[in-house]
């Protein structure tokens, strides 16, 4: 589920830093930079970059597509190739037996085990369809929060380092406690060192 969705999963992240004064110019020009790279028609195996929320095959972002008043909304695109082990197992096993069998030999050396091993993952993973994932976010500029429309750990890590990149800006995960207090005004905001959670040992 996403930020075009009905309903989502997310998380939230402060966005710590300061933005620079041409803000939206150095905006264009980083997003552009760090923006997603097809793998199809390459023999890679990964690629991470930021796409359009409303399509995940634009990466241009004509008109800044990216910007609606004071928010960026962006899609973090992951493509990777991947071999199940099983899969990469039997193929090795196969190709092992093929040539023990053509040499008339018992069993192979280490080293020619290992460059068989090698030589089908290649060949595999050049093969492989790219498998796409891609996560939307949505970045309040005017409180420096962002949602993340995923609860996955393994996106969130990928999500801190490439907006680390792009935007050069830090992010920490907002706990409900810290989200209360960012949200808290006069008197309350006061009371709030009194409400700090407590580390039970």
């Amino acid at each position: 589920m996403g930020l075009l969705t009905g309903s989502a999963s997310l998380t939230r992240f402060s966005v710590v830093g300061e933005l620079p004064a041409s803000f939206w110019d150095v905006a264009s020009q980083r997003i552009a930079a760090m923006s997603f790279r097809d793998i199809d028609d390459t023999m890679d195996e990964y690629s991470i970059g930021w796409v359009s929320v409303a399509d995940m095959f634009d990466a241009g972002f004509a008109y800044s597509s990216y910007a609606a008043g004071d928010y960026i909304a962006l899609t973090m695109r992951v493509d990777e190739r991947k071999v199940a082990p099983a899969v990469l197992k039997k193929f090795v096993m196969k190709e092992e037996e093929r040539i023990k069998r053509e040499k008339q030999i018992p069993r192979l050396a280490r080293a020619a085990r290992m460059e068989i091993k090698e030589r089908v993952r290649a060949e595999l993973i050049r093969n492989a369809p790219a498998v796409p994932a891609t996560y939307d976010l949505c970045w309040n500029l005017a409180d420096s929060t962002l949602l993340f429309f995923s609860t996955s750990k393994k996106a969130m890590a990928l999500l801190e380092d490439l907006f680390k990149e792009t935007f050069n800006l830090s992010l920490i995960l907002q706990i409900p406690w810290l989200t209360g207090q960012h949200m808290a005004e006069g008197e309350a905001l006061d009371h709030y060192e009194a409400m700090r959670p407590a580390i039970l040992l």
